[in-house]
């Protein structure tokens, strides 16, 4: 792209207006979001709470009252009135909300202007990102032989999870069945290429040391929420009594909720573009992590446009770790990342990588007639409730 205004189209003369704003609740799990302006650009965004798509898609209908009408290349200070507007700020709903919105706004801005969104953040700083495919692990029996097939693919990392319903305070049984499972992906991933564990919350904070004692000769590339959101107050002690990088962040939604985990040490920050307020957000908190000497690896268990942020965001971001892809995970049984697009080339991991894309905006392009189809039938997947032997709630 030329540095020269001769680059950028030539724009109408009237202003252009936000015209309308559409959502599709769509298999397996998501949440599209389609903003149409009046001169015809069309941006895609993916606002969702898991498991609460209808609660969003409500709140994406709500903010939609305000941004009808409006110019759509103000992201930011369309940014910091769905934010802040409606008096009361913050949590999942209206964090989801937003981030999908944001999406869809910057892809706007990148057909507008004709670029990339990640050349809009500043220009991009890598060429290829690094992504890791996930293998389960709630049961193990197929560990390995899925461990393979991801290597066999082209990639050099994959994530598991710890354990699955498993006692807050584990034993010296439950323990090992961790450690296991994790030495049985050293094995087949051998000392070049890495895994990345995930306790999901599942343990107390005496657990969770516990079980990083363990594992930490195994050498994982991150301990990935070895505690529950609500536990941030001990994250320090946490990270200061292992050699195992903390990473956390899926459940943190803005730059306020990540800085004590930043302060606290954490090693890698894990916004997701779905939920931390999109774009917008997740680049600041991208530099917020930087000055603490801490890297992005954002969350993306997720569709094609939450996915094609993310990477957006990653072209553009020093400090970027790994990318999470949803592809063939355990979710997407009745629909998959490739599913509702039509060009599956920005998806196309080489060597566990995917290559810097130059199509404008987000660089997805959105079958939007499958998206329709898909609508009409919906879906209402909720996540399953899990139970201790005695009855109890369990951590999922």
């Amino acid at each position: 792209m030329s540095g020269s205004s001769a680059a950028f189209p030539e724009r109408s003369a009237h202003p252009v207006k936000i015209a309308r704003i559409e959502t599709f609740q769509i298999p397996p799990r998501w949440l599209f979001c389609r903003i149409e302006t009046d001169d015809g650009l069309v941006g895609w965004g993916e606002p969702v709470v898991e498991g609460r798509a209808e609660v969003v898609r409500a709140a994406v209908d709500v903010l939609a009252e305000y941004l009808v009408g409006q110019d759509p290349l103000r992201i930011q200070d369309h940014w910091q009135v769905l934010t802040k507007g409606g008096f009361y700020r913050g949590g999942p709903v209206l964090s989801s909300a937003v981030a999908g919105l944001d999406q869809a706004l910057w892809d706007i801005a990148g057909q507008a202007y004709q670029a990339p969104v990640h050349a809009l953040l500043g220009g991009p700083v890598r060429d290829a990102v690094r992504v890791y495919a996930w293998v389960g692990g709630d049961e193990p029996a197929q560990l390995a032989e899925e461990i393979s097939a991801q290597v066999e693919h082209g990639f050099t990392a994959v994530k598991m999870n710890a354990a699955g319903r498993t006692a807050p305070l584990p034993g010296r049984a439950e323990v090992q069945e961790v450690v296991d499972r994790v030495a049985v992906a050293r094995d087949v991933l051998g000392p070049d290429r890495d895994v990345a564990v995930d306790f999901h919350g599942r343990f107390t904070p005496a657990g969770a040391r516990r079980v990083l004692d363990e594992i930490a000769p195994l050498h994982p590339l991150f301990a990935e929420e070895p505690l529950l959101p609500e536990h941030g107050h001990l994250l320090r002690g946490l990270v200061e009594s292992t050699s195992v990088p903390v990473a956390t962040g899926e459940r943190l939604y803005g730059r306020a909720e990540f800085l004590p985990a930043l302060q606290a040490g954490i090693a890698v920050a894990q916004p997701d573009l779905s939920h931390a307020g999109g774009i917008s957000e997740v680049h600041r908190i991208a530099s917020l992590a930087d000055t603490f000497g801490a890297l992005l690896a954002p969350h993306c268990p997720l569709g094609p446009i939450a996915l094609a942020a993310s990477l957006q965001i990653a072209f553009a971001t020093p400090n970027f770790l790994i990318q999470e892809q949803s592809r063939g995970i355990h979710y997407n049984r009745s629909a998959d990342l490739l599913s509702y697009v039509l060009d599956p080339e920005p998806f196309r991991f080489t060597d566990g990588q995917a290559t810097r894309t130059t199509l404008p905006g987000l660089g997805v392009r959105v079958d939007e007639a499958a998206v329709r189809k898909a609508d009409s039938t919906g879906h209402r997947w909720r996540n399953p409730v899990w139970r201790h032997d005695d009855g109890s709630f369990a951590e999922w």
